[in-house]
């Protein structure tokens, strides 16, 4: 069974190398296929060994929490700040106030159809909040180019609400007895909301432009910085020391970080500079994404052997990709100049969960969450990621395509108007 196991996740990895064209032309992506890989491997072995779910809660909260930073830091050099400012603008109303709504909807959705107390529903909601970046490739910013409105927005809202989710999670906590909310909750306002997002975000800021100075400066005198890598992992290892000895969030030091630190190097009086070492560090960051989405959705895929699937938990998840997360959107992102109704629609439907839920799902447990919520809760995490994998990436390909296509010919429907005497 485990030679079986073993040669399925290989034929897998080995397949998604070769194959790669396809699968990306194609309406599976290469999550979808290692959901499914995990899933099968796991079933011919009968299940997950004994004790791998048992393993202390605080080594699944690190290695999801490492797979989240490096995935954000690849996301913040995508972007590349100056970026567009649509986009940013919609990006913040859906990390914010959309984070809001998507929490509030979840907790009434958990407390009808999965009958939890509204506090674990609300806890519940915000370990399902966050979008993932990473997992559907056909969403992300492709290149420095890419000025696409609903591209950028659903990059900068994933990079953004790994980090708001936060607040929304120690409530959840708070109110079930897990952590210290303080009275009136003023203690959870600074130390878990104002503190860890604003403070995070300037400290990242600081990095990142400090780091896109120091660049700079080596380039300036000759040297080409070939050790990209090195600057890479360094940028993630310094983001999460200055979010633990500051007591801020983790995530949004990165990210941010990452966003600015190429900024100072188009600053040089010859222009140069900048691309090629964003696109260096950004390739050597794809493949170290690829590798961990790889094993964490493997993983994923192997638990789906250990939950209990029920007509609840299928029904919540239900609820959660196809009413929840298109009325976030509806809500907040506005028609416009630089936002269509395709547009708006293609944003309400691509809310993708994926690693974030895993680090806080993992968080949770850490801090104390048992019992049968507990299990309840973990059901419908990982079924409700699983379906949004599945939903999401067999729909993502041919959506955007249509998107592109539908783009081209408003283009040229301009141009020809444009020509009309």
């Amino acid at each position: 069974m485990l030679t079986t196991a073993l040669a399925l996740l290989g034929l897998t990895l080995l397949g998604i190398a070769l194959g790669h064209r396809v699968v990306e032309r194609g309406p599976l992506a290469p999550a979808l296929v290692y959901l499914l890989a995990g899933w099968g491997a796991a079933a011919a072995l009968g299940g997950l060994p004994q004790g791998v779910l048992s393993l202390e809660p605080a080594v699944w909260t690190h290695v999801t929490e490492v797979v989240v930073l490096v995935s954000l830091v690849a996301v913040g050099l995508r972007l590349r700040l100056p970026f567009l400012l649509p986009a940013w603008r919609q990006a913040l109303w859906l990390a914010g106030p959309g984070m809001v709504l998507t929490v509030a909807l979840c907790t009434l959705t958990g407390m009808a159809l999965l009958g939890l107390s509204w506090p674990a529903a609300l806890l519940l909601g915000a370990i399902l909040a966050p979008t993932d970046p990473v997992l559907a490739s056909e969403l992300r910013v492709a290149s420095d180019h890419d000025r696409d409105s609903v591209r950028g927005a659903l990059t900068a809202e994933g990079g953004l609400n790994d980090a708001t989710a936060l607040p929304a999670v120690m409530l959840g906590l708070g109110l079930l007895g897990l952590h210290t909310l303080g009275p009136g909750a003023l203690a959870w306002m600074w130390a878990d909301l104002v503190w860890p997002i604003g403070a995070g975000a300037a400290f990242g800021a600081a990095l990142g432009l400090a780091t896109g100075h120091a660049l700079r400066w080596r380039m300036e005198r000759g040297d080409e910085l070939h050790r990209d890598e090195l600057i890479y992992v360094g940028l993630v290892l310094v983001a999460y020391a200055v979010a633990r000895v500051s007591g801020t969030s983790a995530f949004i030091v990165a990210f941010v970080a990452a966003a600015f630190v190429m900024s100072p190097l188009h600053l040089r009086p010859d222009g140069q500079g900048a691309k090629p070492l964003a696109d260096r560090m950004l390739a050597f960051g794809g493949r170290v994404e690829r590798l961990l989405e790889a094993a964490a959705v493997l993983a994923l895929g192997a638990l789906l052997n250990q939950v209990q699937w029920s007509g609840a938990v299928l029904a919540y998840s239900a609820v959660m990709l196809g009413v929840v997360r298109p009325a976030s959107v509806m809500a907040f992102v506005r028609l416009g100049p630089n936002t269509t109704r395709h547009q708006r629609r293609l944003m309400a439907w691509f809310g993708i969960r994926g690693i974030g839920t895993l680090f806080y799902l993992a968080f949770a447990i850490e801090h104390g969450l048992s019992g049968e919520q507990a299990k309840l809760i973990v059901q419908a995490s990982v079924v409700t990621v699983a379906m949004s994998i599945l939903a999401h990436g067999v729909s993502a390909t041919p959506l955007m395509q249509a998107y592109r296509r539908s783009g081209e010919r408003r283009r040229r429907l301009e141009q020809r108007r444009a020509q009309r005497p």
